[in-house]
Formats: structure tokens, C-alpha cells, sequence
């Protein structure tokens, strides 16, 4: 009888594992959500010069996509395979639309988080502000109502509670970026820290 052989296991990038179950990492306390006062926000070098907004109800009128994407955490831990429901940003850009000479986003949430991604990376396919994981609303501990997630990137760029993003022409650090962590955040290429950085991959510290 033949042998049935099992399909190889995804490669993971390297120095990562897979957890039991979905570990909770922030900094600082879980924001309460209040729909009225709510609001998303694009200001900065947007084409038109003006700062665009929505609503909580009209954010969740926007288009939606679905994808399918590891999550890798700078810790370690890698969740595989989740499903992500949200909307894309290309969505974002296309009803916002940023100066020609924007070059980078920065993400901002609650209690003033941030971290700074460049735009062909806010673009990607599988970049969206996600409102639900596996069929089911984000968690607040794990980013309700919206979290970015980015998920070529490690998951300190997929901000939780996000409330706006800043269009850049000059790149600048997030939160953790100023404290000693990779500008660009690549798994693949383990770039978990600023001395890992090379020319043309940051701004100065």
C-alpha cells in the first residue's frame, strides 16, 4: 500500500514559534469604546491639503475585504493563518487621497501610540484596518474596534485602536521605533532592532 505523506509544515521566520492559543501584548490600559464620540481620521500631506474623517457608522459603510495571513509578533510568536476582515487601505487612500510626494504613514491609536510604516506597505494586498479575526470581532485587549494589521511586517506595526493616520513626505519614528526597535520591521529578515538598520532604512534616532 502506498504511503500517504503529509504536506510539509509552513516555514516560519526564523526565531519564531507557534504559542497555545493568542497571546496579549500593549502598552498602557485597554481603551473604552464609545461609538458616538468615536471617529477615524486622515490629515497631513493629503492631496487636498484638508483632514478627512468618519464616523464610526460611516466607517463601517466602507468597503470590506477579506485575507488570510500569519501574524508574527517580535517576541516570538508566530499565529498562523488567520482570517482578517476589514477594510482595505487601499480603500483609505482611494477616498483620501495623499500628496504625490507622501512617502510614509504614520498610524496613530489611542493614548497616542504610533508606529510609522512606508506607503508601499500601507498599500499592500493583505494591509487592512481589521474588525474581526476568524469570523468574530476583535477583542477590546486585542484591538476592538480597529486594529491595522500588516502582516509582512512584526505585529508591533499592526497597531491596536486606531483612531487616524498621518500621510508623511519625510519618513519619522513611531512609539517603538524611538525606543530601539527596527524602523522597517521585516520578519524574514529578523530586523527587530535600530542597530540592525542600514543606509536608507531609517530616519536618524
Amino acid at each position: 500500500m502506498a504511503r500517504v505523506m503529509s504536506p510539509p509544515e509552513k516555514p516560519l521566520p526564523p526565531g519564531q514559534y507557534i504559542p497555545r492559543g493568542w497571546p496579549v501584548l500593549h502598552y498602557g490600559p485597554v481603551p473604552k469604546f464609545r461609538p458616538k464620540d468615536w471617529d477615524f481620521r486622515v490629515f497631513g500631506a493629503t492631496a487636498s491639503g484638508e483632514q478627512h474623517r468618519w464616523t464610526w457608522d460611516e466607517f463601517e459603510e466602507l468597503p470590506r475585504t477579506k485575507t488570510v495571513a500569519d501574524f508574527h509578533c517580535v517576541t516570538k510568536f508566530t499565529i498562523p493563518d488567520n482570517e482578517w476582515e476589514g477594510v482595505p487601505c487601499s480603500a483609505i487612500v482611494e477616498a483620501a487621497p495623499p500628496h504625490p510626494d507622501t512617502t510614509h504613514v504614520m498610524v496613530w491609536a489611542e493614548y497616542g501610540y504610533s508606529a510609522n510604516i512606508r506607503m508601499s506597505d500601507f498599500l499592500d494586498e493583505g494591509t487592512l484596518l481589521a474588525t474581526h479575526r476568524d469570523g468574530e470581532r476583535l477583542s477590546p485587549d486585542h484591538g476592538f474596534p480597529i486594529r491595522i494589521v500588516v502582516p509582512h511586517l512584526y505585529a508591533w506595526k499592526s497597531v491596536k485602536w486606531v483612531r487616524a493616520v498621518e500621510y508623511l513626505v519625510q519618513d519619522r519614528r513611531g512609539f517603538w521605533e524611538e525606543r530601539g526597535y527596527h524602523n522597517v520591521a521585516d520578519p524574514w529578515r529578523e530586523q527587530r532592532y535600530s542597530y540592525q538598520e542600514e543606509d536608507g532604512e531609517s530616519p536618524p534616532l
